[in-house]
């Protein structure tokens, strides 16, 4: 007679956490770079215009590599996948140490994205094939807590680093943030398994884990057990519908994230070390945010999901506009509005990342995450770059973001207009299904 403990822990959650901190590492290097920007910026002698390029430029590459991501992930697998972006990143953030120019910065922030690129599409994936349907959410939201977790960190790591043990120095903090990518290569490759198939083989799960799996559609039976053409998802409306989400998504996202450095140094004025305080605090929020938007989006949301979603983009549109009025000085009321931003910005993390595995068999979830992903990430290349446009400039030489918050504010209108049409019920697949037995 087995426990309740073992019949809801397993293997599968030592998988999650590896992939999991293999995320945050991904999320240490990409962070660093916008929280040091305004700094690398000031020793490059960049624009804000050169700067909103170099923050959307990422984004460009990121998207594109989506498209392969996604391919690869079926092709060859989640494992060798993430294996090709880990090792691709690690290089490219010791290179980053050694910038010179704005030419050089931009081969580096496309290296990165490529290499950063073809590592989220197969992590979900593997979330897909080794948790049940009825754990997903609370697995996506344990997995969406790095993209709370490693912004709220990273500000408050890289600036002490520089300013403790560089004298402000940006350049040797990208050389030590070389070690944990080859940590995190050796810890893909001990523990991590493309399917609970391959695991049971060598002995590190159990039948009855194993069977908790399969007793889901979409469980963990072999990657090849069936095919389907990607017609499943490239004919369904609602792939369309919750792709211009997901840009909409990134757009937000990804636009604050570039910019709260910039914004904190330049519009309020704040030091190295108490714009690092405050540039974690969003992603406090966010990670609690991320945890309990995957356990409602289970418990509580179970059949509509997406409804988690509209609260989430709607709570986003005062919020944000907000942010951009609070005037200098007013340390509260801006620390308590990121607070809020962090936490509505982050809440439907779980459910947006877990759409195709609700919606799609499980064979197509790398490719359908993957294209998805790649539109989306189109907006997080324009939102920075507009961004850098729509700063202006006050009498006193401080930055305004007022319109850029409006901005945010108003395309999380369009996400969640998208999310009221979208529906969670799978897809009927077998009438894609490619047959390959032979008479």
């Amino acid at each position: 007679m087995h426990s309740a403990r073992e019949k809801t822990w397993g293997y599968r959650h030592k998988i999650l956490f590896v992939i999991w901190l293999l995320y945050v590492i991904n999320y240490l290097d990409r962070i660093s770079v916008l929280t040091l920007l305004p700094y690398i910026g000031e020793d490059l002698q960049l624009s804000t215009v050169q700067l909103g390029w170099l923050g959307s430029i990422f984004f460009f590459g990121y998207a594109l590599a989506q498209f392969s991501a996604g391919i690869l992930s079926d092709r060859i697998g989640a494992k060798k996948t993430m294996s090709i972006a880990i090792i691709i990143f690690t290089v490219i953030t010791f290179l980053t140490g050694l910038v010179r120019n704005f030419t050089q910065f931009v081969i580096l922030r496309l290296g990165l994205a490529l290499g950063e690129g073809h590592h989220y599409t197969p992590s979900i994936k593997t979330i897909a094939h080794w948790f049940p349907a009825q754990e997903r959410g609370r697995a996506n939201g344990f997995f969406a807590t790095t993209f709370g977790i490693s912004p709220m960190i990273t500000p408050m790591l890289v600036t002490w680093m520089a300013a403790a043990f560089f004298n402000n120095n940006w350049r040797p903090v990208f050389f030590c943030l070389a070690v944990p990518g080859l940590i995190g290569i050796f810890l893909l490759w001990k523990y991590v398994y493309d399917s609970p198939h391959e695991a049971l083989q060598k002995g590190l799960v159990s039948r009855q884990e194993i069977d908790i799996i399969d007793a889901s559609i979409g469980g963990g039976t072999p990657i090849t057990a069936k095919r389907y053409a990607t017609k499943i998802i490239t004919t369904d409306i609602r792939f369309y519908l919750y792709s211009i989400a997901w840009f909409m998504q990134l757009m937000i996202y990804w636009g604050m994230t570039t910019w709260i450095a910039f914004f904190l140094v330049k519009a309020h004025g704040f030091s190295i070390t108490a714009m690092g305080l405050l540039a974690g605090a969003p992603y406090l929020a966010a990670i609690i945010a991320q945890y309990f938007g995957g356990v409602a989006a289970d418990r509580f949301f179970g059949g509509r999901p997406r409804i988690l979603c509209l609260i989430a983009y709607l709570g986003c549109v005062p919020v944000l506009y907000l942010i951009g009025q609070v005037p200098q000085g007013q340390t509260l009321p801006l620390l308590i509005l990121l607070l809020l931003g962090g936490f509505f910005i982050n809440l439907n993390w779980s459910v947006i990342q877990a759409y195709p595995s609700y919606r799609y068999p499980k064979e197509v979830v790398g490719r359908a995450m993957g294209f998805a992903n790649g539109i989306g990430q189109f907006g997080a290349f324009l939102s920075p770059l507009a961004a850098g446009y729509l700063v202006t400039t006050r009498e006193d030489g401080s930055s305004c973001f007022a319109t850029v918050f409006l901005f945010w504010s108003m395309i999380a209108v369009v996400a969640a207009v998208c999310f009221y049409f979208l529906k969670e019920t799978p897809i009927e697949a077998g009438r894609f299904e490619i047959r390959t037995d032979t008479p």
